[in-house]
């Protein structure tokens, strides 16, 4: 991945048409609706927020293998300074340091070459470090000779450093493999494709709730509807990975449209029981940045496993 590599890519230049013509496109019927008088204004808040977010993802990947890495380990680490806050985490900056130094790391080893193969990114320490990380997080108790309060703590560390840095940094090593640019592009255009698609079926059919204790807005008709969408979308875009076969375009069509849901719905769990509506405001209409990229930590880890399971990272 490079500037000039992008491009004469074929497969970053035919997203950036698709995106751009969606996204104009969807300009022209809001400005429509607004000119026939429709109350649009929650919905052009939304659109401008994607206005903002898609050169920002688009670029960040024009820049190259480099910036990609950076991008999803500064997004990673945000994600979690959010998840700290919301928890009460982030006051302990023994906890919370350890786990900002060890998604650094997360995204310095799939920078960094493996010694002993030929490839670009350590993928063995990589898989690793979450063993290495687990240990320097239960040992911070001993280190300061405290125990009240330190089984939540240590807890919420973990399960910060794992889910949000761990789990979500596989995008970034997907900057390492040849074909960057189908996987990273692919998944990021087909998750958001599920996301509307359960917000569109569940509010053209309604019906049964899916997990009414969770997330009341989410309906089993919206599930459906974009785990049906989900497994077309590969299909659509076959075009990103020309090498996967049938089998492997069914099995990424069931990873997004499942994982992308529950990954969100990990997250409304998460926000419910802490009893907030967002993990932050970082865009207007967006939330923060855990509210735009849960649907992407199930989806990513195990894309990431079937390609290298299917076809190997380099």
């Amino acid at each position: 991945m490079s500037i000039n590599a992008a491009i004469q890519n074929e497969i970053f230049l035919t997203y950036l048409a698709i995106v751009g013509g969606l996204l104009l496109f969807a300009g022209l019927v809001l400005a429509i609706l607004g000119a026939l008088g429709r109350d649009v204004l929650s919905i052009s808040r939304t659109y401008r927020g994607w206005l903002i977010m898609v050169p920002i993802v688009f670029g960040t990947i024009f820049l190259g293998r480099t910036a990609t890495i950076i991008g999803v380990t500064a997004l990673a680490i945000f994600g979690f300074k959010e998840f700290a806050r919301a928890t009460g985490l982030y006051v302990d900056w023994w906890f919370t340091g350890t786990v900002y130094v060890a998604i650094a790391a997360l995204g310095l080893v799939s920078f960094v070459s493996d010694p002993r193969l030929p490839r670009t990114g350590w993928y063995g320490l990589f898989m690793a470090l979450p063993v290495y990380v687990i240990a320097a997080i239960l040992v911070i108790p001993i280190l300061r000779n405290r125990a009240k309060g330190q089984l939540r703590q240590a807890a919420l560390a973990i399960l910060g450093f794992v889910y949000f840095g761990w789990m979500f940094s596989h995008l970034g090593f997907l900057a390492n493999t040849p074909n960057a640019y189908g996987y990273l592009l692919f998944l990021i255009f087909a998750v958001e494709i599920n996301d509307i698609a359960a917000f569109t079926f569940g509010k053209l059919f309604g019906g049964r709730k899916l997990r009414e204790n969770i997330s009341p807005n989410k309906t089993v008709a919206g599930s459906l509807g974009a785990i049906g969408v989900s497994f077309t979308v590969p299909w659509l875009l076959s075009f990103s990975f020309d090498h996967f076969e049938p089998l492997h375009l069914i099995l990424t069509g069931l990873i997004v449209g499942v994982g992308g849901q529950l990954g969100d719905l990990v997250i409304s769990y998460i926000k419910r029981d802490i009893g907030i509506k967002d993990m932050g405001v970082v865009i207007s209409g967006h939330g923060g940045i855990l509210d735009r990229v849960d649907s992407m930590i199930f989806v990513a880890p195990i894309f990431f496993h079937m390609v290298r399971w299917f076809h190997g990272l380099g």
